[in-house]
């Protein structure tokens, strides 16, 4: 291992108690990585913190009170049936039944789970990513597992890793990002695992989880969840490895997996940003990044059995990298990725397609609902904002298009614009010699259908709910 690997790791913005505070820092940590014979002491400590802790522990995942809380949490998150066909609303009428049921079935190791159903989404860059849908029964029982183990694993996972985990979200990892590159750090070692979700080595998990869990009926029962066919076309298949995503316990197992490569990027001295399965390595010089690139390849790939997938992974400086729709820039400041704003449109054109038969208030509540969400989850955006207002721009413009089009004819269309203004002769030339898009377009028009009309008609603004909410 070169030494131009080992980067020195800076302030940290999120401080995490766990078990090895008090010893020089978050895992007792010297500049410029963790010597492993102590994190090796450490983790025998931890580990048996762990095994003391998950002692009996199928016995408090089968109480009546966390099956029902589980049960609460899987409602929640809503979700379609499995392969069974039992909705929420169907198993809760006979909740008290299934978790007498589960109570009894649990301990003894009676509980099979079933297999999942398969159901392909489409990705944002193309392509399709396969979900697994447990069964309502399998994902309240998933669930009760998930809550009980988070609480054993997640005070020890890596403080820069802030994915699926409580208190922690993609804000976090964006900004502590910033926070290496205005240290100078503008070199980025993007890792993007292939597939990994369905790549998870089983025989590697079930090994980890063994040493942290003494309850032999939990490692059996998990054990079945990651072995349950999955059902797809009607056809069944076995799974041999992988944890599809879908299901409640996959995000904390897939933290598991992953926390071995935190900890291997910390022992290095390594400074990183990680989100679920997306890894960001940032370091000083490209000339350090790409021997840093080449050196965790072979660990990834050797060590934790997993693939990574070459043709989207490199070495970029960070205002080339887009890191969970985000882009830093080298000062440090935090933009919108342009990944980001291509996906936004997709989504409003589809909202905003003219022959989708829906009233001109119902497209607006909708656009507002995506509106919401997306300048909600850009809200710590600090630069480049301009492109906000071209996009509600650009918004109106599509929404314009589609109120006129729902005139049909040229005369309740001129009809329509004189009502809002626009002069005879414009209106007339509207109607008669432009088609909606460049109807749309055309200067009376969209100065009679301006911002206040728009916000007369309850549209939100991206520029209006990001500025508020930052």
């Amino acid at each position: 291992m070169s030494k131009d690997d080992k980067e020195p790791k800076p302030r940290r913005s999120y401080k995490q108690g766990n078990l090895f505070e008090g010893q020089g820092g978050a895992l007792g940590k010297p500049e410029g990585g963790t010597n492993r014979a102590t994190m090796r002491a450490e983790l025998f400590s931890r580990l048996e913190v762990q095994r003391a802790l998950t002692t009996g522990i199928v016995d408090k995942i089968s109480e009546h009170g966390a099956l029902a809380k589980a049960f609460q949490e899987v409602k929640g998150n809503r979700g379609s049936a499995g392969i069974d066909g039992v909705s929420l609303e169907e198993y809760e009428r006979q909740l008290t039944a299934h978790i007498r049921r589960l109570h009894e079935g649990l301990p003894k190791g009676e509980y099979q789970p079933q297999a999942v159903r398969g159901v392909e989404i489409p990705k944002p860059n193309g392509g399709k990513r396969l979900l697994g849908i447990p069964t309502v029964e399998d994902r309240v029982v998933q669930q009760s597992i998930q809550n009980a183990l988070q609480r054993v694993y997640d005070p020890y996972f890596s403080e820069y890793s802030y994915g699926f985990r409580p208190g922690r979200s993609a804000h976090q990892a964006v900004e502590q990002a910033a926070c290496y590159v205005m240290e100078g750090k503008v070199w980025v070692v993007d890792i993007d695992l292939k597939s990994f979700f369905d790549e998870i080595n089983h025989e590697r998990l079930m090994s980890r989880l063994r040493k942290a869990i003494s309850d032999e009926r939990l490692l059996k029962l998990i054990h079945r969840y990651l072995k349950a066919g999955l059902m797809q076309d009607g056809l069944c298949s076995q799974r041999v490895a992988g944890t599809p995503q879908g299901g409640p316990l996959s995000p904390l197992l897939s933290n598991i997996v992953l926390d071995e490569l935190d900890r291997e990027l910390e022992a290095r001295g390594l400074s990183f940003a990680r989100y679920a399965d997306d890894c960001n390595i940032f370091v000083n010089s490209q000339r350090s990044a790409e021997r840093v690139m080449a050196s965790l390849i072979r660990y990834i790939e050797e060590r934790l059995k997993l693939k990574v997938n070459r043709e989207k992974s490199g070495v970029r400086r960070c205002d080339q990298v887009k890191f969970l729709g985000h882009t830093v820039e080298q000062n440090g400041k935090i933009r919108i990725a342009d990944a980001s704003i291509k996906r936004l449109k997709m989504k409003i054109r589809e909202v905003t397609k003219r022959n989708r038969g829906m009233t001109f208030t119902q497209v607006i509540a909708e656009t507002n609902r995506v509106i919401q969400g997306w300048a909600m989850y850009y809200r710590r955006c600090n630069t480049w904002l301009s492109k906000l207002r071209d996009m509600d721009g650009w918004i109106r413009k599509r929404l314009r298009c589609y109120a006129l089009k729902q005139h049909q004819k040229r005369y309740p269309t001129y009809r329509f614009l004189r009502s809002l203004g626009v002069g005879e002769n414009q209106a007339w030339y509207a109607v008669m010699y432009r088609k909606w898009w460049p109807m749309a377009n055309y200067q009376p028009v969209m100065k009679a259908m301006g911002i206040r009309w728009f916000a007369e008609q309850g549209l939100k603004s991206l520029a209006a709910v990001q500025a508020v909410k930052r």
